[in-house]
């Protein structure tokens, strides 16, 4: 079965950072990934990955001002879009993370487009100077509705677009499950462009071993395609994290 990486935004968020790493490395987790490290202190962050010997496999730019949720598709919001970019490629080299997810936020239009695929490269030049990646990810219309990336296909589309070799799709099993569905031949179909999987359980985003999506075919399904990096749990655990863990022993 793949391996798991722990998302830390949710899982064992009740803690400082460092110690969420520790805990994901005692619950059994492979990684840890992260959306907005920026409060704690890189060196921290890094110190305890080097201790548990976890990779931090991806972070999230900055949402913008509160109610905003991300800066790369706003026109006219330029200056801040690329200073949020630099800004978490600077911390993801401090901890040897290897991947961003630049955020779209509310936006449409043809004014829209252009401004994240301008920022998108203005990304692709920072992440190929750092040999990493930038992730763009879909958000459900009822998470957040108006966001700019609604689907894996308008995704795709860009990424075609752009034909930048490090710009790849955040292909999030929970909110693509509710946007299209047919989960199985959707990874079949975006494997070439997919550069981090996550999951949790539809439609609550609670533990994947509830809801609507057999999660224990996704991972075989995963596996099967020959995907060989951990897939990314990021599910709201509904109380302590460790008591909504059973899940790993049986879909493992």
């Amino acid at each position: 079965m793949p391996r798991l990486s722990a998302n830390l935004g949710f899982l064992w968020a009740d803690l400082a950072l460092p110690d969420a790493i520790r805990a994901a490395a005692r619950a059994g987790f492979d990684a840890v990934e992260c959306h907005w490290p920026y409060a704690v202190d890189p060196a921290q962050v890094r110190a305890a990955l080097d201790e548990t010997g976890l990779d931090m496999l991806g972070l999230n730019t900055q949402r913008g001002a509160p109610g905003e949720n991300g800066l790369s598709a706003l026109p006219g919001r330029e200056a801040e879009a690329r200073a949020a970019i630099a800004q978490a490629f600077d911390y993801a080299a401090r901890i040897g993370c290897k991947a961003v997810h630049v955020m779209a936020g509310f936006a449409q239009g043809p004014a829209a487009d252009a401004a994240f695929e301008a920022n998108l490269n203005f990304a692709c030049d920072m992440a190929a100077a750092q040999g990493a990646t930038v992730l763009i990810e879909p958000l459900n219309r009822y998470d957040a509705p108006g966001y700019f990336l609604r689907d894996a296909d308008q995704a795709a589309a860009i990424i075609a677009r752009l034909g930048r070799d490090n710009l790849r799709l955040m292909f999030d099993c929970y909110h693509l499950q509710i946007m299209q569905g047919d989960l199985t031949r959707l990874l079949t179909r975006m494997a070439p462009i997919t550069g981090h999987i996550q999951f949790a359980g539809v439609p609550d985003r609670g533990p994947p071993d509830r809801g609507e999506v057999n999660y224990r075919h996704i991972f075989e399904h995963v596996d099967a395609m020959g995907w060989d990096r951990p897939l990314g749990a990021e599910y709201k655990p509904g109380g302590p994290t460790g008591a909504s863990l059973g899940w790993m022993a049986a879909l493992r």
